[in-house]
């Protein structure tokens, strides 16, 4: 069972995406995963990310998929794999596609968590963290007991400038700019899965199990 993961940032397509792995077995992969891994043990995939990264510069779409590639042909992917992360543009789909269809394989299913941008903004912004001891709050849906001060350890929380209302309405222009083409892309392929990302956690994890199932 060969999955991608598609939404925005906030979505929550990470955390369905680890549930997924746990209840298939099936290893969960993300690019910057793969991005670390490769660079820690130094192969020569690694090393050539290491010179575009080095300089700044955006890693090839053809090296990143012969990253993807190299990963998914590992042992512990042969019963399936979910992608989060990847592909991120169409001209990375159609890479992805043109490897597996030389292994004789293809996606099986595309799942877009669907999520307003109204809703991931709220959900992105309200986010509030501890320096001190790495607590998770929201302003709303999982407040502090005492404002804005951690439950754990009494510091102050703190919001992370990726969750700051101006970085994230620029996240999300940038996927609506090169990333929800895949939506397309892959409804044209007939593997494209959508699930209303906006309920209960429970209730996104049982129909993306009912979909696969």
């Amino acid at each position: 069972m060969k999955i991608i993961m598609l939404g925005a940032p906030g979505a929550g397509k990470g955390t369905q995406a680890d549930r997924i792995s746990k209840k298939y077995d099936i290893p969960h992969i993300s690019t910057g995963d793969i991005f670390r891994e490769n660079l820690r043990q130094g192969t020569p995939l690694g090393k050539q990310a290491k010179e575009y990264m080095d300089q700044g510069l955006l890693v090839p779409d053809e090296l990143t998929c012969n990253l993807v590639v190299d990963r998914i042909a590992q042992d512990d992917a042969a019963e399936g794999y979910i992608l989060d992360g990847f592909p991120r543009t169409v001209p990375q789909a159609e890479a992805l596609t043109a490897a597996l269809k030389e292994r004789g394989e293809a996606v099986d299913f595309a799942i877009d968590v669907d999520v307003p941008d109204s809703f991931i903004m709220e959900r992105m912004s309200g986010r509030r963290s501890c320096p001190k001891c790495g607590a998770g709050y929201h302003v709303v849906f999982l407040a502090p007991k005492q404002e804005n001060i951690c439950d754990q350890c009494g510091s102050e929380l703190v919001q992370r400038d990726d969750d700051k209302p101006e970085t994230v309405s620029k996240r999300l222009d940038v996927y609506h700019a090169q990333t929800q083409p895949l939506i397309e892309y892959y409804t044209a392929a007939g593997v494209l899965k959508t699930v209303d990302g906006t309920r209960k956690m429970d209730e996104v994890f049982e129909e993306i199990i009912s979909i696969l199932d």
